[in-house]
């Protein structure tokens, strides 16, 4: 049967849609019921059903999956050690290479424009050369900008190097979720996938602290050190068992899910993975286009919007621009940047534990709250300024509304969006899906980084007011729209994100 000719949406609907239709709601009505096994990617009576088995996608946390986390994690480190690059090599810089303010803040907003580049590329590279064959080539790119960076003499070749790290970074922020969701159990996923975040907060706040005591020159070799530690642990680590799979290598994804999962029994959890894989590589790999659809709909407007809004709710401006917001409320910038860092760490780290206890909705809904009221009390803070009320209290409002800002931010909408990505798409749809989100995310990471300093000059309160509304709207889609993914399979939550497709793939194999 084609696949495709059944779901031509310009075509009209035939007895068979509506029966197909129906039965997608039943399968909804079931999952919102509190029972997602029933019915996903097989009939009732099938001998193999998603979820059903015992203990399938629930283990304990062995040495191979903590050592392969970690070296997936070190890309996640890089990420976030070249975000938080630009703000102390600032003053050398400018200095010893002689730059305009100009030609810096060029240098400074080319690292987004190599990691668009890095994102359109993300998906469909991680598809073909494998998890970790994407996160050694993106090491290699980062390796070679940082020394580039090291030894530069003059200002493109400086530009180069850093275009190059973008490059990496928008491999990175991709690949890393991605193979950190497919190789750990149902029951640790999320834990395990917001590490990611973590790390970036790590690599941000040791760049700042250690830029403080070294030159740029110095700083940038040292940033090579977590890609050599990623590059030469991804010999000593496993490829994605769902990857593996899905390139019909039965073998070899059999063997690397049993170093994963130490002793456990891995048989059913195999099965499962092998027989949605073996369903879904009986169509051809989609492209970008095939992903506007109206069976993926519901996990394109999640994966879009997530990443719209975590953009545009203005977390680029906070940590790009934070001193000078600072200083601009009339508190001290230095004061004020150390404890963004002391709120960050404990806080991406709080989320990291709650994640798998809690659930990814109630986090985000906290998270999102926390920096719909952070911004609002920036937005105050200046209005009040303005006219020249409480000035004495309205530096405190600021750094407490940065502070509310980045410690609720960290705590979810930093991580999980990550996290949900990686886990609603199918996968013969991923390496499209993937690239498509990561590259909305750069691009709303430019807009808002490049608009900032032009919004600011507009209305300082009137931008942060704007940035607590979308704030505010991420509260009422996350509600609204987001599927809770605690417990569940990846093959679980794909098939219930979109029944319509699990019901009419089932069909092809009638």
């Amino acid at each position: 049967m084609d696949y495709n000719s059944i779901n031509n949406l310009s075509d009209p609907p035939s007895h068979l849609d509506l029966v197909l239709v129906a039965n997608a709601k039943m399968a909804n009505d079931s999952v919102e019921e509190g029972n997602p096994s029933r019915p996903l990617l097989y009939e009732e009576n099938s001998e193999l059903r998603c979820g059903d088995c015992s203990g399938s996608g629930t283990s304990s946390a062995t040495t191979v999956l903590v050592l392969s986390t970690f070296v997936a994690v070190a890309g996640s480190y890089v990420f976030g050690s070249a975000v938080g690059y630009s703000s102390p090599a600032q003053s050398g810089i400018i200095k010893d290479l002689g730059l305009s303010v100009a030609e810096y803040s060029l240098f400074g907003s080319i690292v987004t424009i190599g990691a668009m580049l890095g994102a359109i590329i993300s998906g469909k590279l991680a598809d073909y050369t494998g998890r970790r064959g994407t996160m050694g080539l993106a090491e290699i790119f980062c390796i070679v900008g940082w020394l580039d960076i090291a030894f530069s003499k003059v200002a493109w070749w400086l530009d180069l190097g850093r275009l190059l790290v973008g490059c990496g970074m928008g491999l990175l922020s991709y690949v890393v979720p991605v193979y950190i969701a497919e190789i750990t159990p149902k029951n640790l996923r999320g834990g395990f996938t917001t590490v990611h975040q973590l790390m970036i907060c790590l690599g941000v706040s040791l760049s700042y602290l250690i830029g403080a005591s070294v030159n740029w020159r110095t700083l940038a070799l040292i940033g090579t050190i977590p890609c050599l530690i990623q590059l030469i642990g991804l010999f000593f680590i496993p490829e994605s068992p769902r990857w593996l799979a899905k390139n019909g290598q039965r073998k070899e994804c059999e063997a690397a899910l049993q170093r994963l999962r130490g002793d456990d029994d891995i048989s059913n959890e195999a099965a499962e993975i092998r027989e949605y894989t073996e369903t879904l590589l009986r169509l051809s790999e989609a492209g970008i286009l095939e992903l506007f659809q109206w069976k993926y709909a519901h996990s394109l407007i999640v994966g879009v919007g997530l990443m719209v809004l975590q953009q545009f709710g203005g977390v680029n401006a906070v940590a790009f621009y934070a001193s000078s917001i600072f200083i601009s409320a009339g508190f001290s910038g230095s004061i004020g940047m150390i404890a963004m860092v002391i709120v960050q760490l404990p806080m991406t780290l709080l989320g990291v534990l709650l994640m798998d206890k809690s659930g990814r909705r109630p986090l985000l809904l906290v998270s999102a709250a926390g920096t719909c009221l952070g911004c609002l009390l920036v937005g105050l803070s200046f209005l009040l300024q303005d006219l020249h009320q409480w000035e004495q209290v309205t530096p405190h409002w600021a750094l407490v509304g940065v502070l509310v800002y980045t410690g609720s931010f960290s705590l979810g909408m930093g991580g999980i969006p990550w996290v949900i990505m990686s886990e609603i798409f199918p996968i013969n749809m991923k390496g499209s899906a993937g690239s498509l989100v990561t590259l909305v995310s750069w691009l709303g990471s430019w807009i808002v980084s490049y608009a900032f300093n032009f919004l600011m000059k507009w209305s300082s309160a009137g931008t942060f007011m704007v940035f607590s509304g979308i704030c505010c709207l991420t509260v009422l889609f996350v509600a609204k729209l987001l599927p809770e993914t605690k417990d569940r399979t990846l093959e679980e939550i794909q098939a219930s994100m979109n029944p319509l497709s699990a019901k009419k793939i089932d069909l092809t194999d009638s």
